[in-house]
């Protein structure tokens, strides 16, 4: 257990009002600690794009229209696509990874976070080269998906996928 001093105290409570005011009012950024927000807006301001206003869809807004944002603080870069909502047969299944989760999004961009030295990789992805990764990966997991207690689907973009068919940006 750390005990925090006063000073810090007071600093952290400050720069915590003054960010999220700056985010919500200032730039329309919404909620920065809500889930990976912050991390959001770090890698749009570092690729120059535009954030998105909302908190769910698109992450940002490149030179090629909406974009996803993944990001990771594990030591070995990765990207994970997480509770993605299952559909009654594998047809319907595709159909919405392609054109409303995954493969709507022309480019993905992949970060590793280390600690508080922010962003030290980031790795850009087309939409179609994610769906060649994950689909298959998904596809395993469909049938078995349907009876869980939690009945969505997850699966990595592993860093051999990455290296595989990513540009590395940083």
């Amino acid at each position: 257990i750390m005990k925090m001093s006063k000073h810090f105290q007071k600093e952290y409570k400050r720069l915590y009002l003054e960010l999220a005011a700056l985010c919500e009012n200032e730039e329309g950024a919404g909620d920065a600690f809500s889930f990976a927000r912050s991390k959001e807006i770090l890698a749009a301001i570092e690729l120059q794009h535009e954030i998105s206003e909302s908190l769910s869809g698109a992450d940002a807004i490149d030179e090629d229209g909406e974009c996803e944002y993944k990001s990771t603080i594990n030591p070995s870069i990765k990207g994970s696509y997480t509770g993605i909502s299952v559909q009654d047969t594998w047809e319907e299944q595709e159909e919405y990874l392609r054109e409303e989760k995954i493969g709507k999004y022309e480019n993905h961009y992949i970060q590793r976070f280390e600690g508080s030295k922010g962003i030290v990789e980031i790795w850009k992805l087309s939409g179609q080269d994610v769906l060649t990764i994950l689909l298959p990966k998904l596809k395993k997991k469909f049938e078995t998906v349907k009876n869980l207690k939690d009945p969505r689907l997850a699966a990595d973009v592993t860093k051999k996928d990455i290296v595989k068919y990513g540009i590395q940006i940083r």
